[in-house]
């Protein structure tokens, strides 16, 4: 019995060894019909060689194709492009926010108050350019009227001179001659003086107040002006405060809008007031010195005055000592 089992034991052992030996075998059996089966693939080419180039002639080459960018360059691009549209707004913003269009954009109050400034402004203007012909005409035929009766020895002299052109020296001439008249067989000279006198004081004042005509204009203008822009300024702030509220942000580009709008009324405001200031106190000088002429014109007119009241009492006493 041991030894039929050990002889059992034996082939068992022997016929596992000839399995393992076997199994390469096997394995290389499999594996080799591969090789085989790919021969007659790679001897096929020589074949198929020709219709190749037909069917892959379409497809675009692989160098034509655009490469893939990289992460660092799509970075680049999008910092790029969101660093410029910040600037874009901003060119936007700044474009939007031109006189005109914060006008435009401005309350209706304010606009009223930028309108009323404006024409003020224009108004000074006007006056200026009014004023100036004026009294540059004004002071020229002054000058040349006492020029003219410079060398007048009487009243009647001095008007034949003048002619018929109307001025405030003909006025004078005009007063005096009619006092003269009317104090005709008086004999107090000082009386009819002081009587002429007094109406050239009126044709002085009448003449100061013709020639200062408009200039109370423009010192209203001056005074007033920057207050009333300070008013829409005020105004307009008040409605930014107003839409700041609403739109519950601080943020520069929602804020700087209606402060602008604001500012502007203020801006006017003064473009119309500095101009009114400096014309009214350039008007002032040159007033005084054309009233200085027009005082001169009353002194020549009181002078003719004089001489022919003497004139008048030497002749008369020339006639009585005749008459005795």
């Amino acid at each position: 019995m041991n030894v039929s089992r050990f002889g059992a034991t034996c082939g068992v052992i022997l016929a596992l060894a000839m399995l393992s030996l076997a199994s390469p075998s096997l394995a290389q059996q499999k594996t080799a019909p591969a090789p085989a089966a790919q021969t007659p693939a790679a001897s096929q080419p020589t074949v198929q060689a020709p219709a190749a180039p037909a069917v892959q002639a379409p497809a675009p080459p692989a160098a034509a194709q655009p490469a893939p960018a990289s992460p660092a360059l799509e970075s680049a691009t999008s910092l790029a492009n969101s660093g410029s549209r910040p600037l874009k707004a901003e060119a936007a913003a700044l474009r939007e926010l031109s006189p005109w269009s914060m006008f435009l954009s401005a309350d209706v109050l304010v606009k009223a108050v930028m309108i009323g400034l404006a024409f003020a402004s224009l108004l000074t203007w006007t006056i200026f350019i009014a004023k100036m012909i004026e009294l540059a005409v004004a002071r020229r035929k002054l000058k040349t009227a006492l020029d003219k009766i410079s060398d007048s020895r009487s009243l009647a002299e001095a008007q034949f001179e003048l002619g018929a052109k109307r001025g405030v020296l003909s006025s004078f001439l005009a007063a005096a001659m009619r006092e003269a008249r009317l104090s005709a067989g008086i004999s107090s000279d000082t009386g009819i003086k002081e009587r002429a006198a007094s109406s050239f004081a009126e044709i002085m004042r009448a003449e100061a107040r013709r020639i200062r005509l408009g200039m109370g204009l423009l010192a209203t203008i001056g005074a007033t002006s920057p207050f009333v822009g300070l008013f829409g300024t005020v105004w307009g702030i008040m409605n930014s405060f107003i839409g700041i509220s609403k739109a519950q942000t601080t943020n520069l580009a929602v804020v700087a809008p209606g402060i602008a709008e604001a500012l502007l009324a203020t801006a006017i405001g003064l473009v119309a007031a500095i101009p009114a200031v400096i014309i009214y106190n350039h008007f002032a000088r040159v007033t005084k010195t054309y009233l200085e002429l027009v005082s001169r014109a009353s002194g020549a007119a009181g002078r003719l005055l004089s001489r022919d009241l003497d004139r008048t009492h030497v002749s008369s006493g020339t006639h009585s000592r005749a008459a005795e």
